[in-house]
């Protein structure tokens, strides 16, 4: 049987394995490298993590790579350090020749800005050392979808930025050829030649399709398979290929009944989506393994079972497995305005947001609640089997839901801040050129940190709250690493509002802008008010949603601490899609490894209520969200 094309390298330079969270994108990643590095034990590769909540480590639990298998988890922040160590003083003299800023105020926006360049930088690092010829190869685990949008878009970002900086220069220039005759390209312009090239390289590199791909892995679920769709739809647009799709855990074709129903509902998905599969590449199935995929010796052994999907798997049998949950734990305090549901991607999380927010519906008919998600690849629609945009939509009495348009609230923040520019400008004496000040005033908001637009998206969710339309909010949160992000935002967005409006204050005869320095005072307003809401443990809960592997166990111990530091108290433990005891060797290993892990998370989180829910039907549409959402928690007066 042939194998996937993946398991050989050939011409390949780049490839990025990638998809929703908690499909196998990590083991699929390592699994791969590690063949490789056996394969060609000559061949320098280079496994590395964009993930902020790196994982590679707990995948290869404790053992060592092949000597000529390098393993790095990037360091975006060191990296991003290192850019403006290497480039501060080129970055200055820009800024310097460009603007009406002083010294101070341009320190102060180069500490703050450069948005998104830190993951931008550990990118290029990549390039560069494939460009050097240290690596044959370079494989990437990426962060789960929304992420690596956002990190495959940083290119055309970091062309924006460039351009920001030879707008800067193009006054410079023009005035040393007004009154020296003549320009001479000097440190600075090479430095935006270089990086631009820098750029094109990597670009190029990218839409190469014998040189770099992208393997999209997914699971046989609406949800992932949806979701997996929408990202290729993405990448094929940017011009990245994805030839070959991996679909992860597929069940046996067994009669115990948590086999039968997981395998008809995974058939049944299959043949629904047949006509998308084909869409993104060509489809390859791995089964569900009795033991979790981690160290050297399983994951040698991981490819050894795939299998082509080229034909159907055979008819889907009609099976039926109800959703059992242990332990339900008590419902959210009335006191709560707002709760975060967090969590590795791929564990559940929207499931059972959806069903907590329909369940507090049911219960407290008489309040409010607003259930929205702050993940880019939002999902909630597709859970509750109904069309949601960014406007509050009612799903029954007492719950509106909505998914944030980050972008939008950015856009419109720019188009206020255009149109005020156009006034001011219209309204100066046409005697005086401001030709490149005003392009330098245009692009101002190219400095914003990243991450200001969901940051603008959470507050225009919460003015709901200040205006009293609703009583509570239910957040559907993005996974681990992209959350992690999210709560350190508001610090950095503080700071960078500061920083304008000292600029607004000092320079308010030259950049005549009040309307928007108006804006960001309440901008400023709302986001301490997002401060306080996330860091008072009475008003603010945290819903931690993980399932039964090493790996997650991991992974939420990171995700509990850092939402600790933030001022964040984990409220509530859902261990998530537990296997039921069976015959079968499959359910049976993975029940007895379910237990071990059980008891790991009761002793990691010894003072939250942990409430278990077992694998079944998967819950589709308000109906069935609404039961699971009833058995998950217990009644006022149990």
């Amino acid at each position: 049987m042939k194998d996937p094309d993946l398991l050989r390298p050939g011409k390949l330079r780049l490839v990025f394995f990638g998809g929703k969270g908690g499909v196998g994108k990590t083991t699929c990643a390592v699994a791969t490298a590690l063949r490789w590095a056996r394969e060609d034990p000559d061949a320098p590769l280079l496994l590395v993590s964009t993930d902020p909540a790196h994982s590679l480590a707990d995948c290869l639990a404790g053992g060592s790579p092949p000597p000529r298998l390098h393993v790095k988890e990037l360091n975006a922040a060191a990296d991003l350090a290192a850019f403006r160590m290497r480039h501060g003083d080129q970055l200055r003299e820009i800024a310097r020749r460009g603007t009406f800023l002083d010294g101070r105020d341009i320190d102060c926006f180069l500490s703050l800005s450069l948005p998104g360049l830190d993951e931008l930088m550990a990118v290029l690092a990549l390039s560069r050392q494939l460009a050097a010829g240290r690596y044959r190869t370079v494989l990437v685990d990426t962060a789960p979808s929304g992420h690596t949008l956002r990190l495959l878009a940083l290119p055309s970002a970091m062309r924006r930025w460039l351009d920001l900086l030879d707008t800067l220069l193009a006054k410079h220039r023009y005035m040393k050829e007004v009154f020296y005759g003549s320009y001479t390209p000097d440190e600075p312009d090479r430095f935006i030649l270089d990086s631009a090239a820098e750029i094109e390289a990597l670009d190029k590199l990218l839409r190469d399709p014998d040189q770099c791909r992208f393997v999209p892995v997914t699971l046989a679920e609406t949800l992932a398979l949806e979701e997996t769709a929408d990202l290729a739809c993405a990448l094929h647009a940017a011009g990245i290929a994805t030839p070959e799709l991996v679909i992860n855990r597929l069940h046996p074709d067994h009669p115990c009944p948590t086999c039968s129903s997981v395998r008809a509902d995974q058939l049944q998905c299959l043949a629904r989506y047949a006509a998308t599969i084909r869409d993104i590449g060509r489809p390859w199935g791995l089964p569900v393994q009795p033991q979790e995929p981690r160290g050297s010796e399983a994951l040698a052994a991981f490819w050894g079972t795939v299998i082509p999907l080229d034909r159907p798997l055979g008819a889907p049998v009609t099976a039926h497995l109800p959703i059992r949950v242990e332990a339900p734990g008590p419902s959210p305090g009335l006191e709560r305005r707002l709760l975060i549901f967090c969590g590795k991607g791929g564990v559940g999380k929207t499931t059972l947001a959806c069903a907590t927010a329909l369940h507090l519906a049911v219960t407290e008919p008489d309040r409010r609640t607003l259930l929205f998600s702050s993940d880019p690849a939002h999902s909630v629609g597709d859970c509750l089997g109904i069309p949601i945009g960014p406007e509050p939509v009612v799903v029954s009495k007492g719950l509106s839901v909505m998914e944030v348009d980050a972008q939008a609230e950015l856009a419109a923040m720019r188009s206020a801040y255009d149109e005020e520019l156009r006034g001011f400008f219209t309204g100066l004496s046409s005697s005086v050129d401001f030709t490149f000040d005003r392009r330098v005033m245009e692009q101002l908001l190219d400095f914003a940190p990243p991450g200001i637009d969901e940051i603008a998206a959470l507050i225009h969710v919460l003015r709901f709250l200040q205006a009293g339309d609703y009583d509570r909010f239910v957040l559907d949160a993005a996974p681990s690493g992209h959350l992690i992000r999210l709560l350190e935002l508001p610090g950095l967005v503080d700071d960078w509002l500061q920083a304008m409006f000292e600029l607004l204050l000092k320079y308010k005869d030259t950049m005549g802008v009040p309307r928007f320095g108006q804006r960001l005072v309440q901008l400023s307003k709302d986001l301490k008010s997002l401060r306080g809401l996330l860091g008072n443990p009475d008003r603010t809960g945290l819903a931690l949603v993980a399932i039964p592997t090493g790996m997650a166990l991991e992974e939420s111990r990171d995700l509990a601490g850092a939402c600790q530091a933030a001022g964040l108290r984990l409220q509530h433990l859902f261990l998530n899609l537990l296997t039921p005891s069976g015959e079968c060797p499959v359910c049976a290993a993975q029940a007895e490894r379910d237990r071990t892990l059980v008891d790991a998370f009761t002793a990691a989180f010894p003072a939250t209520p942990q409430t278990r829910v077992y694998r079944g039907d998967p819950p589709r549409g308000p109906e069935a969200l609404t039961a699971l959402g009833a058995a998950g928690f217990r009644s006022p007066a149990a």
